[in-house]
């Protein structure tokens, strides 16, 4: 995909489409890391902290509430 970047005040925008942002998991809220290494720019999205917290503390009581089930598929 090629974007042109376009005037915004006294800046440059580059418009993201729907379905890109859809696939980052992205809205007109999230915050993005902006990284350059001189030739390319690269976005990502910025993720909360407690996200992967919570989901391992998720996981964490599934296995403990499912162990002998989760062995029993496993066998």
């Amino acid at each position: 995909m090629r974007k042109k970047l376009t005037k915004h005040g006294n800046s440059m925008a580059l418009v993201i489409e729907k379905p890109v942002l859809e696939l980052l998991g992205a809205d007109n809220d999230t915050q993005f890391d902006i990284t350059t290494g001189g030739q390319a720019l690269v976005l990502t999205p910025v993720r909360d902290p407690n996200r992967r917290d919570a989901f391992e503390s998720a996981l964490a009581r599934a296995n403990a509430q499912y162990f002998e089930d989760l062995k029993r598929l496993a066998e």
